[in-house]
């Protein structure tokens, strides 16, 4: 495992609230873990692969009690971080919470299966309406084009399993709106028994995985943090990578991504003499 120290780091810092995301790196399954600092916008620390020790590297660096002022972690529902955050993070279990997008992705994928799988049935009839038609269902509806909103309008409100399972993760998205915990929690638990009576079993297989992980989804709800500045950051990495030719040396790759995303100080400063 490979690990290049951040550039901007004179001392050790712990971030207050920090996130915690993984970015493919080249060709086939190869993954970097990338820490982020979500109130500076920076990153904090890259290292190779998502595996359990990858993170743990990151959080050894610091003692105990450097790591008790973490106040909040914003990640996915990976489970070697939440096992390298629960096993080094004091109180791990009060400061994860689960990245709402990631979130998410696991209603809009089982949208998706559903989608698929119906239009393989309708097509055998003749029947081509769910065909390229993708885009719409995984869009917020407000993000549809003007010129398919027609088009989609009725194939919402159209007796299809895909206008169901729609419906469904729509649904959703008001979880995360609400002001308080136990209204969220009620709220969850009304939209899981939706959810899970009907046929759709992609579905079911997600609000369950949900279900799986609703104490850390709620605790959204004491600390208010998506992964958001960590999606933004790794927009910037994907930018970085052309700028050298895909960074070939791996090492030199992680110098650059401290550089430009590392929050360094690069203003001149006067020297007494």
């Amino acid at each position: 495992m490979s690990i290049v120290k951040p550039l901007h780091s004179t001392e050790k810092r712990v971030p207050a609230r920090i996130g915690i995301d993984e970015k493919s790196v080249g060709k086939g399954h190869n993954y970097e873990t990338i820490v982020s600092d979500l109130d500076r916008g920076t990153v904090e620390y890259v290292v190779d692969n998502r595996e359990q020790k990858s993170l743990e590297s990151y959080y050894r660096q610091f003692s105990e009690e450097d790591l008790s002022e973490i106040k909040a972690v914003a990640m996915d529902m990976w489970d070697p971080y939440i096992v390298a955050t629960r096993g080094c993070v004091p109180d791990a279990d009060q400061k994860i919470v689960f990245d709402r997008y990631h979130a998410m992705t696991q209603v809009t994928k089982a949208l998706d299966k559903v989608r698929r799988s119906e239009h393989k049935v309708l097509a055998a009839r003749g029947d081509f309406r769910l065909k390229g038609t993708n885009c719409l269902w995984l869009w917020n509806e407000d993000n549809v084009p003007e010129w398919r909103r027609e088009e989609f309008a009725g194939l919402k409100n159209a007796e299809l399993k895909t206008s169901r399972a729609w419906a469904i993760k729509e649904a959703i998205r008001e979880f995360w709106s609400y002001a308080y915990k136990k209204c969220a929690e009620k709220y969850f638990n009304a939209w899981y028994f939706w959810a899970t009576h009907f046929r759709l079993e992609p579905i079911i297989a997600a609000a369950k995985t949900l279900k799986e992980h609703l104490d850390n989804l709620l605790i959204y709800f004491k600390h208010r943090i998506t992964n958001a500045t960590s999606e933004g950051i790794n927009s910037k990495i994907q930018m970085i990578k052309p700028m050298a030719c895909g960074y070939r040396n791996r090492e030199h790759y992680k110098v650059a991504i401290y550089f430009h995303c590392g929050g360094l100080d690069l203003h001149p400063r006067a020297e007494n003499v």
